[in-house]
This record gives C-alpha cells, structure tokens and sequence, in this order.
C-alpha cells in the first residue's frame, strides 16, 4: 500500500551542493558533513550513501543513536563523530566501533578512559572548548587540569580535534559575539599548542560561517544546512550574491515532498470548511482534500496561510490544517481530479513551493521545518 506522500531526494543538486561547499573551503581544510535531525529531515539512512558518492566520508552526527545509522548503511567512512548526547552505554558502543565524539566535561573524559582501557583501544575524541556560547565545553579554567589528565591518559586515547559552536553566525546582530568566539578559540588552540597537546584537527566553522567568517576554516568544517540547498539564513545568502555579476543561486534544493488529491467536493457560499469557524465561503467553492497533516509535519499554523501546487498552480490552503488532512481551494483549477499530484515543497510546471515559504508563514526555521518531517515518510532517490 501507498504512503500518503514521499519525499524525494535529488541525487545531482546534492551532489552540485557537496561542490560549492568544498570550492568554498578549498582543498586543505577537510568537510565533515552534519547530518544530525535525520539528516535535516532527509533521511540519514538515505542520504548518507549518496553523500559517499559525492565524495563525502567524514560525517557528524548529534547522538550515539545517530551515528549507528550510518554505520548500519555499510558504506565506507573516514570519520563518524558524535557531537552529543552518549551515555556510558554509547561510548562503549562508540569506542569499541572506532567512532569519535566530543568530550565537553570531566565525567565524560574520565569514562572514555575506563572503556579505552577496558578494551585496550584508544578513544578517539574532540576536545570541545567554550568560547562564548555558554551550553557545552571546558571553560579556560578547567583546561589546566583537563590538559594535565590527557597527558597522563595519552596512551589511551588520540585527541582527533579541538573544537568549539558559534553562537549564531548566520545572523550579523551576533557579529561582536562571533568574532570574540573566534578570538578566544584561536587564543586556546596557542595555549594548547604551548601546552604541547597533540591533536590533529581544529574546527570552527559552520555552514553560515564558512561564508561569512572564513578564517574559522581550520583543517576541518562541520557543514549541514547547506548541502541540503539551504541557506543559513537569508543575510548570508545576500551576503555572498551582492559581488556576484550571476545573481543565480548556486545551491539546489535536494528535497522535494509530494502527495495527491484524496477527494474533491463543492461547498455552497456561505458555509464554514473544515474545524471551526476559521474559513466562511464567499461563494460556491470546489475543495480538494490532500491526506497529510500536522502529524506529517505540515504545521498547524499553516492554516489558512499555507500554500501547496496542484496543476502547475499555486493554490491556498483553507481551513485548520487537521492532523491527517489538509485542505486546498481549487476552485479555480478546470481540469483537476482525484490522484492529481500535490507538490507540498518543491516544483511543478516551472512554479515552486519552497522550505523558506513555510518558515515565513509558519515562524518556522528551515532546520525546525525539514528535522520535523517524520520518519516514516518514504524517502525516494532521484536523478
């Protein structure tokens, strides 16, 4: 039986994606791509294959949980490294599997230890550095005695990064925060290499600061959004257009989502559509009911305000979104019938729906908007 939509995932602007980005960090600085949210909503189990056919082989992920996708697709890697959230089951797991993670607290550090001796393996980790935006990471104060306990265990673990999160780079109101982050961790990095730490890589630099503050391009970059097709923010991508003769965009959308019409039907003039009383008719209007929801991440506040394609046109949604339906006015469609295709996010006849219109009429983030799309949504792979 059919799904009640799928989404599809465009092998080739994935690929034209994977391109500019490492154009834009050029060939010394290795990209990790982030694929944490399910792949921001794509799919980790799907997407992560055809990012290794883009060349990719360096992947992070947010969770222990996370990083046992990947493996479990059997392809090829380089590095897997979990930003987040392991418990001791997790880091046993990771340890044992190869995998690296960030290492932001004493707790943490002390248990890879345990399990590096354990099995007699060396645990690979990051070490995380707080440098302003005050979630995770050792603070300058406890490096001192984080520095001498790595030395002590340095027989047990390989220190693979030095790293650290900036505090929104996306948006230039963070522009003082940002660049005091950036001084602060390159001031650690000649303390460390002071202290004569052995690590191998730093990373700083995220999608919108590979593009907005290049000097955080170290010997590595953790990008996401971007190779999804997405800008961080719509001040980054004016940002880099303004000196551009071609004003085309050069990231493609990897992600469309599809459904079809379930059912149609006429309501008279005057009457209410759908749960309360937000939609009255002002005259006859033809319906057409498309089977997905809220449940299927097409946000309620949507109602009223969304917009889906339907025939190569852009048609409103009427009414509350409902948790398995929504409704579309098509009133003015001549030729539309049951099993029409309804394009929710992408293109159809040359028109578009993007993931940057939901978020204006939803108050949505593109990261908010694509990580909510569920799981067992079909994912469909495409040329």
């Amino acid at each position: 039986m059919n799904e009640t939509s799928h989404i599809e995932i465009n092998q080739s602007a994935l690929q034209n994606n994977i391109q500019f980005i490492k154009n834009i960090i050029g060939p010394n600085c290795e990209l990790v791509s982030v694929i944490k949210g399910n792949a921001y909503g794509h799919g980790i189990k799907n997407i992560t294959p055809v990012l290794n056919n883009c060349g990719v082989s360096s992947y992070a992920v947010f969770s222990a949980f996370e990083a046992n996708k990947i493996v479990e697709t059997n392809i090829k890697y380089k590095r897997i490294i979990i930003m987040g959230d392991a418990d001791n089951k997790g880091l046993e797991w990771a340890i044992k599997n190869n995998i690296e993670f960030f290492v932001f607290d004493i707790e943490r550090l002390t248990q890879a230890i345990v399990f590096a001796k354990k099995f007699n393996l060396k645990a690979k980790i990051h070490l995380e550095i707080e440098t302003g935006l005050n979630r995770t990471g050792f603070t300058k104060i406890e490096l001192k005695s984080v520095i001498r306990f790595l030395k002590e265990n340095k027989n047990h673990l390989l220190i693979e990064g030095v790293c650290s999160h900036l505090a929104g780079a996306e948006d230039i109101a963070n522009y003082f925060r940002i660049t005091k982050q950036v001084s602060k961790f390159n001031s650690t990095l000649k303390y460390l290499d002071k202290e004569n730490l052995n690590y191998k890589h730093a990373h700083l630099a995220c999608s919108a600061a590979v593009m907005n503050y290049p000097k955080t391009i170290k010997s590595m970059a953790r990008v996401g959004i971007m190779q999804y097709g997405f800008w961080p923010s719509k001040q980054v991508k004016i940002a880099y257009l303004a000196n551009k003769k071609d004003k085309t965009d050069p990231l493609q959308r990897v992600i469309s989502w599809k459904s079809k019409i379930m059912s149609i039907k006429k309501v008279e003039e005057g009457e209410y559509i759908g749960y309360s009383n937000s939609f009255l008719t002002e005259k006859e209007t033809k319906i057409a009911s498309i089977p997905v929801g809220y449940a299927h991440g097409f946000s309620r506040s949507l109602s009223n305000q969304g917009k889906v394609l339907i025939n190569g046109t852009r048609v409103d949604i009427v009414g509350i979104v409902n948790m398995n339906m929504i409704i579309a006015d098509v009133t003015n469609l001549d030729n539309v019938k049951k099993g029409d295709e309804v394009v929710l996010i992408g293109e159809q006849n040359g028109q578009s729906i993007s993931v940057a219109s939901f978020s204006d009429l939803s108050s949505q983030l593109n990261y908010e908007l694509l990580t909510r799309l569920p799981n067992d949504i079909p994912r469909i792979l495409t040329k």
